[in-house]
């Protein structure tokens, strides 16, 4: 499976969390956020706006609220739960610019 295909899966996740959750969804309902992620040789940007991943495409925006840097590695290891988020936040498996809320709400997809 290519890292595309992968963080698809986790978006498909999400969305049948939110779909599942009632609590859930409404409390990301007014989250509007947009999110770099940079893996190198690959590069995605993923927005979310109504409790909905409204655009996942392989290119970066100019201007997003989060930007996370890692490799393919690494994120697959946060999304299989190999490898915790502050964990890797803490050996530097991952950067993130950002606030502290977005990073907050990243948190949500693992």
């Amino acid at each position: 499976m290519t890292m595309e295909q992968e963080i698809q899966a986790m978006i498909d996740k999400f969305h049948k969390k939110v779909e599942s959750d009632p609590e859930f969804k409404k409390e990301i309902m007014p989250v509007k956020k947009s999110v770099n992620l940079d893996l190198g040789e690959e590069k995605y940007y993923i927005k979310v706006e109504d409790a909905h991943v409204s655009e996942f495409k392989k290119e970066l925006l100019d201007s997003a609220d989060l930007y996370v840097t890692t490799t393919p590695e690494s994120l697959r290891g946060l999304m299989n739960g190999t490898l915790r988020p502050m964990k890797a936040y803490v050996l530097k498996k991952i950067r993130v610019k950002g606030k502290i809320d977005d990073l907050m709400f990243l948190k949500k997809f693992f």
